[in-house]
């Protein structure tokens, strides 16, 4: 399992431990990190940080999103039904597809 990940920001490359990451979103042939504090892009796709990252720490919620699980503050529906992750530290709302809903059956 990986424990940091390296990632630009800016100009600067910088290691991140995998923990402080809040998601991880899919974006053309970029892969954004998110942190608390900062945005950084990583070269790896979606699909091998899912098979590289810890599945009970990063869950995958949509084909473009893995979410750390531990920064999940709650689900919530828009007015379309749609389920919507609501993070503790950030305003950012992440959309769960269908196919990932059975994540959140027990919350």
């Amino acid at each position: 399992m990986l424990a940091e990940q390296i990632a630009s920001v800016g100009q600067q490359l910088k290691l991140i431990p995998v923990a402080d990451i809040l998601f991880f979103t899919s974006d053309e042939k970029y892969t954004r990190v998110q942190t608390e504090t900062f945005e950084a892009l990583i070269r790896k796709p979606l699909k091998e940080l899912v098979e590289e990252l810890d599945p009970v720490q990063f869950w995958q919620i949509h084909r473009s999103t893995l979410v750390n699980a531990t920064a999940i503050a709650g689900v919530t529906r828009d007015f379309r039904g749609r389920m919507m992750v609501k993070l503790k530290s950030r305003p950012e709302t992440l959309l769960v597809s269908d196919t990932y809903t059975h994540l959140f059956r027990q919350m």
